[in-house]
């Protein structure tokens, strides 16, 4: 009997991850799987090749589901052995903290916790702040759909639930802030090391072969957000050697730098010793050597170093650092600041109290949040400048608070618009957000998987 669809999809497991699968399809409508794979959360990792990774570790049950529904559709489905015995394994978590629940009450518990992690992944759930509370990470946030409710999270990885439900973002952040002030922080956690994993997963262009592709090419040129970080330590020696009126200071455990400017009213700290995703520079503005702030920035471990290049000629300009005291919810402020990406075709949208600005490919998107800047006295974070799967999971970024200078802000959005930069390229890798740093080695960590129990 022949299949009803001329589509062949080969099911296995991963060749370095240790739960993923992965589909290889052939046939003249192998696009018509592929579509059906994408709908049930599978992810294109090259022509031909998808791959299912999830926080859950659950990808074999998943798979064996997939199968049924593809071959209901009338797709000719293999399984290879090993997947099959994947498949037919038992197996419980470590220090499962629901011993009593049946398996499948625990696979439907961290199913929603898995489409929790994709909302957030997928730019569906955005995350005002997170903290945590002694014993797991803790988090506020707000769908962008379903009513645009808000939501308390509790946990990480398959066992994230949803603890309690808002009426709108500001109940919710008041009463995460009544719960966790002295620890909360704003945005998303940093990812877990599953999360890292998963995320690797995803991105690696051929699974077919599990043979490293260490070979080095010449590197690439670039749009400047995919640029690589290059030496950041070597970036402020060479602009504290041509900028003699910024003194350097260094603190007495030497992981930190600060550089204060002879007027002492701008001061960047830089943390050499950070994760590629943590605060490594911070730029504050003071109206006198004694006063408040009037701004301040911050900038990732992995931000490019063409931008930070670009932001520290403009700081050394002049007064580069001189604010109006104004809110950023001036119309004529916001407009200012983004008119270059306005002017290079980045895509406008609306939604609620964000503005976003998105680079005609979607790697790359500066974000204003009318909110934060109405509480200009706090210092929030109202501008995020991001690259990577989505503003909620960046391969880096930079905020600024409502008195960051428009001029400055402009400078960064035109480097965003026009300028490139370069990328060590590899085999086999395309012009997609590159990873944080350490992401690879993420793939040997195997803490919190499942023990297996052999029947």
């Amino acid at each position: 009997m022949t299949s009803a669809i001329d589509a062949h999809v080969r099911l296995d497991t991963h060749p370095t991850h240790p739960s993923a699968v992965q589909a290889v399809l052939t046939g003249s409508q192998a696009h018509v799987a592929s579509t059906a794979l994408e709908a049930a959360g599978w992810s294109v990792a090259a022509t031909g090749v998808l791959v299912l990774a999830r926080i859950d570790h659950e990808e074999p049950y998943w798979a064996a589901d997939a199968a049924q529904h593809l071959i209901s559709e009338g797709i000719t489905v293999e399984i290879t052995p090993r997947l099959q015995e994947a498949i037919d394994e038992e197996w419980t978590w470590t220090g499962d903290p629901m011993p009593w629940c049946t398996r499948s009450k625990i696979r439907e518990v961290s199913n929603q916790a898995q489409k929790v992690h994709d909302d957030i992944r997928n730019g569906h759930l955005l995350i005002h702040a997170h903290a945590h509370d002694g014993r797991t990470t803790v988090a506020v946030g707000t769908y962008l759909h379903r009513g645009g409710k808000s939501v308390y999270l509790h946990g990480e990885d398959h066992l994230r639930q949803v603890a309690d439900t808002f009426n709108s973002p500001a109940e919710a952040l008041v009463a995460f802030e009544k719960v966790h002030a002295a620890e909360m922080r704003p945005g998303p956690a940093p990812l877990t090391d599953t999360e890292r994993a998963a995320l690797e997963t995803r991105l690696v262009f051929d699974v077919t072969t599990a043979k490293p592709r260490s070979s080095r090419l010449e590197p690439e040129a670039v749009p400047v957000y995919l640029a690589d970080a290059g030496d950041h330590d070597a970036l402020l020696e060479s602009f504290l050697d041509a900028h003699g009126e910024f003194e350097k200071w260094r603190t007495w455990s030497d992981e930190t730098t600060h550089v204060i400017h002879e007027s002492q009213t701008l001061r960047i700290e830089r943390i050499h010793e950070t994760l590629a995703h943590e605060t490594a520079w911070t730029v504050a503005a003071y109206e006198t050597p004694v006063s408040d702030r009037m701004w301040v920035l911050t900038a990732t471990g992995d931000t490019p170093a063409p931008v930070l290049q670009n932001l520290l000629i403009h700081l050394a300009d002049g007064d580069g650092w001189d604010a109006v005291i104004s809110t950023s919810a001036d119309e004529k402020i916001v407009t200012a600041a983004t008119q270059p990406l306005s002017d290079a075709g980045w895509e406008h949208t609306v939604n609620g109290r964000w503005i976003r600005w998105t680079s005609p490919g979607g790697g790359a998107g500066v974000q204003f949040d009318a909110f934060a800047a109405q509480h200009a006295s706090q210092n929030l974070a109202t501008w995020t400048i991001w690259a990577g799967l989505n503003s909620n999971r960046p391969t880096w970024a930079i905020t600024a608070s409502p008195h960051t200078p428009s001029p400055l802000l402009a400078d960064l959005s035109e480097t965003l618009a026009h300028e490139t930069g370069t990328r060590q390229a590899q085999q086999g890798r395309e012009h997609r957000p590159r990873l944080t740093a350490g992401v690879s080695a993420a793939l040997a960590i195997t803490a919190g998987r499942p023990v297996s129990h052999s029947r």
